[in-house]
């Protein structure tokens, strides 16, 4: 599987594990509606962390088998490339929900679009780092040496 591909597929699970949440929350920021269901946000939030690691151990230990030991960088961009689909949505979601018309409007939300996604990358790929981290030190642990 190609570096690059496999980077962009795993973005693909910890976004869908929360889109359907992020359609509430862009709506309660940009169409000042009220967000009350922090709970329910708290469990995908959980949802999110699990995917994210799960995605990241399963394409580290592919990219392992196939004797590429350079992990370091590719597990922290492949549970943070999910970033780029919520930024993707983010503008699907400017063109059918919003009605800004005004060039400096439309330049604030994507002014603050390219910083929430940016931090949701920082957040999962340092998810997905550690726990690719702990997945490559539990099974190098585990060989012995004669």
């Amino acid at each position: 599987m190609k570096p690059v591909f496999a980077i962009l597929i795993g973005g693909i699970l910890p976004f869908g594990a929360v889109f359907i949440e992020l359609f509430f929350i862009l709506t309660s920021i940009w169409l000042n509606q009220f967000y009350y269901i922090f709970g329910f946000l708290f469990i995908v939030f959980v949802i999110l962390i699990i995917t994210c690691a799960e995605i990241t151990i399963v394409l580290c230990y592919f990219q392992l088998c196939s004797e590429d030991y350079h992990w370091w960088w590719r597990s922290y961009l492949t549970a943070g490339s999910s970033a780029l689909y919520l930024f993707l949505y983010s503008i699907f979601y400017f063109f059918t929900k919003l009605e800004i018309t005004k060039l400096i409007s439309g330049l604030l939300y994507f002014g603050y679009m390219v910083i929430v996604s940016y931090a949701f990358f920082v957040l999962t790929g340092t998810f997905g780092f550690y726990a690719c981290f702990w997945f490559v030190r539990r099974i190098y642990s585990s060989v012995k040496i004669d």
